[in-house]
């Protein structure tokens, strides 16, 4: 029998310390010159993001590149793919983003030398930034995005894909000047295309997308574009190129992202799906190199595919048979994929083990380099995919984390507060895995439940489309739906709900605690709190017009904007709340979320504001992510009533 004691109050191994060092997931895997390569956060080491190499039949991974180098791009502030590696004399080099100054340096490991600047200093600084870099066909550059910042407002830029020569000349040309935003530049295996995705303001990437492709000339010069698939209402966010006459993009077309072939050597050919399902092949493009798919050769492509999870396939072109991975226990794959022969590279999780590097192929999959847990697998918690029903008796789709800690069960008949997760995005997933932030919850007697809210990706153009005009309504009626359900089924204490959330996720706590009675408390980070001032410039260019899809045109519906934001009515807020801000974020800027913080202050709302130096959208390091998990464990300790051990 287990010993009881209140709910939140058991014992944990799982400390904020640990779950700040195991911050983070390994990404953006490559395969070169024999050896494989990916990067890492480091939040013991302030954050920063390191390079990892696996030469030949080496067991342990090496460190490229020693701190403070930072490998880490901001495009679009939310960055992307910031390497490759490139052939050059005396060994491979890796070309990357230095994250202090955005440029594009070369480093060849074990050369003793420091790494090369290829790009200038900018004049603005960290005002020339580059993402997803491409090895050029003549083999003497890389072509890669270049976002460049041309004043002091955060949409005073440019973007254009263009050539870095590797020799270190500096001398920088443009190819491609076309849509206001531009992704995944692919060469043809030929050399004789390029073949790229754009799209404007006000469309964000899952909205709306073009296909462009355009000749290289002997020069290297790139000529006029022509469009080859996507237009208005179908989104394309990943492009490869199956053969030099044929394209496989990742469409929504069928209301689902499905894969397509667009054949260039027939004039006018529509694109053809190879396997149509109610299943998603590819995701919301929300850091440039994103990889979903990745062709093999001879027919056959490695697919991350599923619906409310993603899952590794291979899938035969020809007949459109989807073939399983065997011994593949991983629930959720990362859209990061890398090829060597017939082997496929990723990274991947299940509930029971964190993210981690593995090699598939169609015998088996393994871990590349062993995970170790670190904390009790009898302190994870066992999630449940449950759908439970909204307004309307519409869908709505989450995980539930029971509490789960191995020696303890509550006191008589009490039962467990919980905690709603609102995950960021909004057009996002939150996936069902190895999460140690959930598991210092659950492993103290906190119930969490994870909403994938009306909006979420994952499940088709259909339920994406549902939070369109509807933000800060739907979001917030869903994440109520699962709260009610659970205290309906028994499984919550209806009394001791909490809400959680950051960036879109810290909107929807904040409207759910203002608009709502449901909430005891909440914990809001770095939040989107003012939607008139989102739209109209404290934000950063990417998704400086993303509002226009979830509430509305502007100006024509600006009283919508300030009827649904927060800030507005800080007298609705009658409920203790802790609120988080990094100081130098660039995507939810600490200007309104001071303001906030000063109008709930004069009414005297019980609440505590915290900021951290240095951190961005989204906490890197380790002393600041400790202190953000204690401070939100001593708050519901507060509300709820417990003393946390």
């Amino acid at each position: 029998m287990p010993e009881t004691a209140p709910y939140g109050s058991w014992p944990s191994p799982v400390t904020a310390e640990i779950v700040a060092e195991n911050d983070g997931r390994p990404t953006w895997v490559s395969h070169a010159g024999g050896a494989l390569w990916w990067v890492r956060p480091q939040p013991v080491e302030g954050g920063r993001v390191a390079l990892l190499r696996l030469a030949g039949d080496a067991e342990e991974p090496e460190v490229v590149l020693p701190s403070p180098w930072n490998v880490r791009t901001r495009v679009h502030e939310y960055g992307g793919l910031a390497y490759v590696v490139a052939p050059w004399s005396g060994g491979d080099a890796v070309v990357f983003a230095e994250y202090s100054d955005q440029r594009l340096y070369r480093f060849v490991p074990g050369s003793g030398d420091d790494p090369v600047p290829l790009t200038p200093a900018p004049s603005i600084p960290s005002g020339l930034r580059y993402a997803e870099p491409v090895l050029a066909p003549s083999g003497t550059e890389v072509w890669c995005v270049r976002e460049e910042h041309t004043g002091t407002g955060p949409t005073d830029l440019r973007r254009a894909l263009v050539a870095v020569p590797l020799d270190g000349s500096g001398d920088v040309r443009v190819l491609v000047e076309d849509t206001h935003f531009l992704a995944c530049p692919r060469p043809s295996p030929d050399g004789r295309r390029l073949a790229w995705i754009g799209w404007d303001h006000p469309n964000m990437p899952w909205d709306a997308t073009l296909v462009r492709v355009a000749s290289i000339g002997a020069d290297g010069r790139v000529g006029e574009p022509d469009t080859v698939a996507g237009g208005e209402s179908e989104s394309i966010p990943q492009v490869e190129w199956e053969t030099p006459d044929a394209l496989l993009v990742a469409s929504d077309r069928t209301g689902w992202w499905n894969l397509h072939r667009v054949r260039l050597d027939v004039e006018g050919a529509e694109p053809e799906v190879l396997c149509e399902r109610a299943e998603e092949f590819a995701g919301p493009l929300w850091r440039l190199g994103e990889r979903w798919f990745a062709p093999l050769g001879e027919g056959e492509v490695a697919v991350i595919r599923g619906r409310a999870s993603a899952r590794l396939n291979l899938l035969d072109t020809t007949s459109g048979l989807l073939y399983d991975l065997l011994e593949d226990t991983h629930t959720e794959w990362t859209p990061t994929l890398a090829v060597s022969g017939r082997t496929v590279y990723g990274v991947a999780a299940s509930p029971l083990s964190p993210f981690e590097v593995v090699q598939a192929s169609v015998g088996a999959v393994s871990p590349v380099v062993a995970s170790v847990l670190s904390v009790p697998v009898t302190s994870l918690p066992l999630p449940q995919a449950r759908t439970f029903a909204g307004p309307g008796g519409r869908d709505v789709h989450a995980i539930v984390y029971p509490p789960s800690g191995s020696r303890f069960g509550g006191v008589g008949r009490e039962k467990p507060p919980f905690i709603v997760f609102a995950h960021g995005g909004p057009t996002h997933r939150v996936p069902m895995v190895h999460d140690l932030e959930v598991a210092y919850f659950t492993s103290r007697g906190l119930g969490v439940v994870e909403v994938n809210y009306g909006g979420s990706a994952g499940f088709g153009r259909d339920y994406r489309s549902r939070l369109r005009e509807q933000w800060g309504i739907v979001d917030v009626e869903d994440c109520v739906a699962a709260a009610k359900a659970l205290v309906d089924e028994g499984f919550a204490d209806g009394a001791r709900l909490a809400i959680r959330g950051g960036s879109a996720g810290g909107w929807t706590a904040a409207a759910a605690l203002a608009f709502t009675d449901v909430f005891a408390c909440a914990t809001i980070m770095y939040p989107v709190l003012d939607l008139v001032a989102f739209r109209t410039g404290e934000t950063h260019d990417f998704e400086s017009q993303y509002l226009e899809g979830l509430v509305g045109p502007w100006p024509e519906t600006e009283d919508r904007y300030r009827e649904r934001s927060p800030i507005n009515v800080p007298e609705k807020f009658t409920v203790p709340f802790l609120l988080l801000q990094g100081l130098e974020d660039e995507v939810c800027p600490p200007g309104p979320t001071a303001r906030f913080a000063e109008r709930v202050a004069e009414l005297g709302v019980e609440h505590e504001y915290v900021t951290f130096e240095g951190e961005q959208h989204g906490f890197r390091r380790k002393e600041t992510i400790v202190t953000a998990l204690e401070k939100e464990l001593a708050l519901y300790a507060k509300v709820f009533g417990f003393s946390a051990s």
